[in-house]
C-alpha cells in the first residue's frame, strides 16, 4: 500500500512511511555495515555527534557502542521511537534537519544517507547550513555521498547484510539535473519499495555546495570517495 508523502518522494509496503518516503519497519530491520568503523575512526574518543536523518537507528546504536554522545535528529516520530528502543536513554530530537537549531555546539556532526544529495537545492543549502551551525571551529562535519557511478549503473542489485535483496531499479531525469530513483527491499517475508529525487553532484560541484555553506573538505575517508570529512572554512 503506498502513502502520500513529499513530492517526488513514497514508499510502499508494511507499516508506516515517514515523509521521505522511508519505511520505517524496513529500516528497523537494515544493520549497519563498515560505516560505523568509517566515521568512528574519523573522530576523537568519546566525542559528541549530533546524527542527523538517524532513521530507526541503523547507525545510531553502533556508533554509541563505540563510545560516541549521540543525538539522534528525525522528523519521523515512528523512526524516533525505533531509535529510542535500540539505544535506551539516547538524546532524540524530532524535526527537519533543514530548520534544526539546537542552539549548541557538538564535536561532530553526521549527515549520511547521501542526503546531500536531496533534488531540492534549497533543503540540501538547509542541511548544510545546519552541519556548519552545530559545529564549532574545532568540529567537524561527516558526510555520505553517492559513487561516481551511483545513477549510471542501473538496474542492479546486492544481498544486503540484513537478509534481504536490495535492489536499485531506476535512476530516471525528471528535469533540473534530478533523477527519480526507485529502490526495491526484499526480504523473505515482505517487500518494500522507495521512490525518491537525487541530484548527482561531481566533486567539484560538491566541494562548492560545502563552500557555500562554509565548510571544506579536510579528507575524503575512503577510497571510492563516498566518506568526507569537512571542518569550518578558513576565510
Amino acid at each position: 500500500m503506498s502513502r502520500r508523502t513529499r513530492d517526488g518522494h513514497k514508499g510502499s509496503g508494511p507499516g508506516a512511511i515517514s515523509p521521505d518516503g522511508c519505511a520505517v519497519d524496513l529500516y528497523s530491520r537494515l544493520v549497519a555495515g563498515a560505516e560505523p568503523d568509517v566515521v568512528a575512526a574519523a573522530l576523537p574518543a568519546h566525542a559528541t555527534l549530533l546524527e542527523l536523518g538517524s532513521g530507526a537507528g541503523r547507525l545510531t546504536r553502533p556508533l554509541a557502542e563505540r563510545g560516541l554522545v549521540v543525538t539522534a535528529v528525525d522528523e519521523s516520530a515512528e523512526m524516533l521511537a525505533r531509535v529510542r528502543e535500540r539505544v535506551p536513554g539516547i538524546r532524540t530530537v524530532q524535526s527537519p534537519i533543514e530548520t534544526l537549531d539546537l542552539e549548541e555546539r557538538f564535536d561532530a556532526v553526521l549527515l549520511a544517507s547521501f542526503l546531500v544529495h536531496t533534488g531540492d537545492r534549497r533543503v540540501r543549502d538547509g542541511l548544510l547550513a545546519a552541519c556548519r551551525r552545530h559545529i564549532g571551529e574545532d568540529g567537524c562535519v561527516l558526510i555520505q555521498r553517492e559513487g561516481l557511478d551511483w545513477h549510471t549503473r542501473v538496474p542492479r542489485e546486492r544481498e544486503d547484510p540484513s537478509g534481504c535483496t536490495v535492489r536499485i531499479v531506476s535512476a530516471e531525469p525528471v528535469g533540473d539535473g534530478v533523477n527519480s530513483v526507485v529502490c526495491e527491499y526484499v526480504f523473505p517475508d515482505a517487500r518494500w519499495t522507495q521512490t525518491f529525487l537525487s541530484r548527482p553532484l561531481t566533486k567539484e560541484a560538491f566541494e562548492g555546495c560545502l563552500s557555500a555553506a562554509g565548510l571544506a573538505v579536510d579528507a575524503y575517508l575512503t577510497d571510492d570517495g563516498t566518506w568526507v570529512r569537512a571542518r569550518p572554512e578558513r576565510r
